[in-house]
């Protein structure tokens, strides 16, 4: 079986606040039930308990964020105010901090090795989910999630096979999946942004006719839409995909970022799971794209695919990148509560600040992630109102285009800022609608 051998290389002043639903009280976004047409909700309940961290949403001023060199600060001019790419506003937390300068101090930048980025995952599974699955001898380390994918899907199909995505879904889910030869199937999700159980079996039913190998790629939590799937939808999705001879790999990037009443599931914990794939990574919960370091991780039923991956993948990650993610999610849970916290915040504020200022935006408070989809189609700006925005508000967001279907008209709100930034990224979409085209 795989294992990550010890051998191995492998600026606006602030404007006025309006006050968020509930805010005597503090309150998460909770999601409407299955079929509910409302899209904005009352927020009632602060997820996580405070845990003595200060908000890191709050930290860093826009002139000194303005100093970073990353893509979300370099892609557009000064004086667009970026709340685009899943990049967060926020220092670092201080045991990754350590760890890395403890590195450079030793001059430790050598290939990885060891599995001390698995143990901290197993350990933090266990204590965040209640989850014993992660096996040691049963991951490996890859460079990152969505190059962790790609060799996924190469383990389980070859050229020119199906492989299943629910959209509106990450962009780079169609793009890398293309890029390999494979070919895109749509199985959308439904009006509820929910999966749709129906649709997945019909369109698993269709790519398998053939007699093709088939893998479906998912989401969990989603992206764009903040949906955590439950314990149930995906016992039924291990169950379609059993009975229909799929594979499924599951991208589960965002795990660590869920509130609420919200439990994330692992896919490979449900019923029927045994035969899936996972990439996991500290790299959403923790800001840390720019350090390189993935674990794929195996059902019971699939550590023989996994041992059949490439030892040069292994070498792809850096061996940074492993140390920061594994001090991350061994020592950094007390700063992961309290972004939870300021992200959960920042969700009541978007509500109440797209009420007040841009009613007619669509918005479904997400139950994970730091993204919020907003469905833009009665503003009269276009099949991308993102291009409106960034035109005409000076204020940067993700097109919904790229999702696929379902994405015409919509826009993703990067909400990991400060209340001030995010305020101010309103007001300039309230600006753009103000000054469209025949207003």
């Amino acid at each position: 079986m795989r294992t990550a051998a010890p051998n191995r290389p492998y600026g606006h002043p602030r404007w006025g606040r309006p006050r968020p639903a509930g805010a005597s009280g503090g309150g998460t976004a909770r999601p409407p039930p299955r079929g509910t047409p409302a899209y904005r909700v009352v927020m009632t309940r602060i997820p996580h308990e405070t845990s003595g961290e200060p908000n890191p949403l709050h930290a860093l001023t826009l002139d000194r964020l303005r100093r970073r060199t990353s893509m979300k600060w370099r892609t557009h001019p000064e004086d667009v105010l970026p709340v685009w790419v899943a990049e967060m506003d926020v220092p670092l937390a201080a045991p990754v901090v350590r760890a890395v300068t403890e590195a450079m101090e030793l001059g430790d930048t050598g290939y990885p090795a060891g599995t001390a980025y698995a143990e901290a995952l197993a350990a933090f599974a266990d204590e965040r989910w209640g989850w014993d699955g992660p096996a040691v001898e049963r991951t490996a380390i890859v460079p990152d999630v969505m190059l962790g994918v790609v060799e996924m899907l190469k383990l389980v199909t070859g050229y020119g096979d199906p492989v299943v995505v629910n959209p509106p879904v990450y962009p780079p889910f169609h793009d890398f999946v293309r890029h390999m030869d494979r070919r895109v199937v749509e199985a959308p999700l439904g009006p509820d942004a929910r999966l749709d159980l129906d649709v997945l079996e019909d369109t698993f039913r269709r790519v398998t006719a053939g007699r093709e190998r088939a893998a479906y790629l998912l989401c969990s939590p989603h992206n764009p839409t903040g949906t955590v799937h439950t314990a149930e939808e995906l016992s039924a999705v291990a169950a379609l995909a059993e009975r229909y001879g799929v594979r499924v790999v599951a991208d589960e990037i965002h795990a660590p970022l869920v509130v609420g009443e919200a439990r994330f599931v692992p896919y490979l914990s449900v019923p029927g799971g045994e035969r899936g794939l996972s990439l996991m990574s500290a790299s959403k919960g923790w800001n840390l794209a720019g350090l390189k370091a993935a674990l794929a991780l195996a059902g019971p039923e699939a550590a023989g695919d996994l041992a059949r991956m490439p030892e040069e993948v292994g070498h792809g990650p850096s061996h940074v990148g492993v140390l920061a993610h594994t001090a991350a999610l061994r020592d950094g849970t007390a700063w992961l509560d309290a972004l939870l916290a300021g992200l959960d915040a920042n969700r009541r504020l978007l509500a109440a600040l797209l009420a007040e200022h841009l009613p007619d935006i669509r918005h479904r408070p997400g139950e994970a992630t730091y993204l919020a989809w907003l469905d833009c189609r009665a503003l009269g700006l276009g099949d991308d109102p993102a291009d409106a925005f960034l035109r005409h508000g000076r204020v940067a967001l993700t097109s919904g285009l790229p999702f696929g279907t379902g994405g015409t008209g919509h826009a993703r709100l990067n909400l990991a800022t400060s209340p001030e930034v995010l305020e101010e990224a309103v007001r300039r979409m309230a600006v753009a609608v103000e000054r469209r085209p025949g207003r």
